[in-house]
């Protein structure tokens, strides 16, 4: 499948070319591009004045560049902006960036060639991925400049395994380095295409923890005994939510014919708020993300680059605006790695449900032998500190200060760094939900003789039991959380018949 740029494109299609679909312009797009490109052609002919075509940047927005040092003024914001540090992104993240880049330039007010989208297009086709470091991004300029280096014939990428200078790289696709004409160093560190990216990567990632959280939680609640009546549609519907409802839906189908949730009917008048709240909590959850989503497809449907060229060639007009600036997009990316943290969080207090003694009616720690066995007690402990380490992380970066550029940029909205470290919460929420999903599967185990699992906790029982076996204290417990952790990253929960 290709994914095709002609009027529009969403997260997920950007998401779809991070994780390896093709990627193609449509000939409206191209036409777009190369209209541009003569309006900035234009524009140098003629002398408009014009930020990063014939000015410095930032705070030298006043300095006049003359026409023959407007190329090495492209080259020059390439270098002095490649000055990121810190661990490599990965692959899924730079092909998202390189995706999203492409698609702000064929608005049609960038003014870039068609040689130089041609060169990020080959790097998705050949998945030549520049390296990239994850650091150093204030908004939107770092990230994107270490990608145009490998343009120009600088830097460095992987391509087929093997690390390549950036000429190497270029060579091995049939390619030679561009010399960069007037505005294209500034497109192409410019726009906020780095956090659009992270972010739609950071969606696919979030929706498919979603599914799991449900499942694993219907799985907890059944181990737990948990009284179904709070999850009734028409209880549920006394709080007015589509992600309320959705759970809430998800959980009454998982435990439909379970016999340990029948035997445990009138146990207690009302379980804990870890149990009775998982649709609010994962509901606000899957609310959050809708609105992420959707502002996320508003940004790619956005002109992020500055200064933005319209017009025609004869009647040239460039605006100097903020759109590389994205508030949007910090506050969603806040906003989910907030909802997403208190996934993880609610998740690990269901799973110290099932491991203590004090509440759960299980052997304690879910241990084989309590006493010479610990079971997951210290497994416990993991959870708890991700969690721990989540609500650090959800600190909003979009309130973060930093003024840059001799006071010129004096407003930060930092979308790359929200993305970044929402990034982050969602790794640690994977490998918390990794072990509740491990505590409820040894609970059933216990559980077993006692009365039947809902058909659709099955399911996920069963798919957790395919990865790891019982756990009997024979063995280091990191191997069977990597492995479940895997199963939650790389595949959707069951689906019911």
């Amino acid at each position: 499948m290709t994914i095709t740029i002609d009027n529009g494109l969403t997260w997920r299609d950007i998401a779809s070319v991070g994780a390896g679909e093709a990627f193609a312009l449509s000939p409206a797009a191209w036409a777009r591009v190369e209209q541009a490109s003569r309006i900035v052609a234009s524009i140098v002919a003629t002398g408009v004045r014009a930020y990063g075509v014939n000015t410095g940047v930032g705070a030298l927005a006043d300095t006049v560049v003359d026409r023959a040092s407007q190329s090495l003024l492209s080259r020059s914001i390439v270098l002095s902006h490649a000055c990121g540090v810190g661990s490599l992104l990965g692959a899924r993240e730079v092909r998202a960036i390189i995706a999203a880049q492409i698609a702000n330039f064929a608005h049609g007010h960038s003014g870039v060639r068609r040689e130089i989208v041609q060169h990020l297009a080959a790097m998705l086709e050949h998945d030549c991925i520049p390296d990239v470091p994850s650091k150093g991004s204030a908004g939107y300029l770092v990230h994107n400049a270490h990608i145009a280096l490998v343009v120009i014939g600088e830097g460095s990428a992987v391509l087929a395994g093997r690390r390549l200078s950036g000429r190497e790289a270029l060579a091995a696709m049939g390619l030679e380095p561009l010399v960069l004409g007037a505005k294209e160093g500034l497109s192409l560190v410019n726009g906020t295409a780095c956090a659009t990216g992270l972010t739609a990567t950071a969606l696919c990632r979030a929706e498919r923890l979603l599914d799991w959280a449900d499942a694993i939680a219907a799985l907890t609640l059944e181990a737990a005994g948990c009284q179904i009546g709070a999850f009734d549609e028409a209880v549920l519907a006394l709080r007015p939510s589509v992600g309320i409802q959705k759970v809430g839906a998800t959980l009454r189908a998982r435990l439909q014919g379970s016999g340990l949730v029948a035997a445990a009917f009138g146990r207690r008048t009302q379980d804990a708020l870890s149990l009775r709240s998982v649709p609010h909590a994962h509901g606000a959850a899957r609310d959050v993300f809708d609105n992420s989503a959707r502002v996320v497809n508003q940004e790619l449907a956005s002109v992020t680059d500055n200064p933005a060229v319209s017009g025609t060639p004869d009647q040239p007009v460039v605006s100097s605006e903020a759109h590389a600036v994205a508030p949007a997009l910090g506050q969603v990316a806040d906003s989910l790695a907030v909802a997403l943290a208190q996934l993880g969080a609610i998740s690990e207090r269901r799973m110290d449900r099932l491991v203590n003694p004090l509440v759960s009616g299980l052997p304690p720690f879910l241990a084989s032998d309590a006493g010479s066995h610990s079971g997951f007690m210290i497994a416990q402990y993991t959870a708890a500190a991700l969690s721990n380490d989540n609500r650090r992380l959800a600190a909003p970066a979009a309130l973060d200060g930093g003024l840059t550029s001799g006071l010129q940029e004096d407003f930060l909205a930092h979308p790359t760094a929200a993305a970044g470290k929402l990034l982050t919460i969602i790794d640690n929420a994977e490998y918390i939900l990794a072990i509740e999903l491990m505590a409820a599967a040894q609970a059933h185990d216990f559980l077993a003789a006692s009365a039947p699992r809902a058909a659709g906790t099955d399911l996920v029982y069963q798919a957790v039991r395919q990865r790891i076996s019982h756990y009997g204290d024979e063995r280091p417990l990191n191997g069977d959380i990597e492995a479940v952790r895997s199963l939650i990253r790389e595949t959707a929960p069951p689906a019911m018949a």
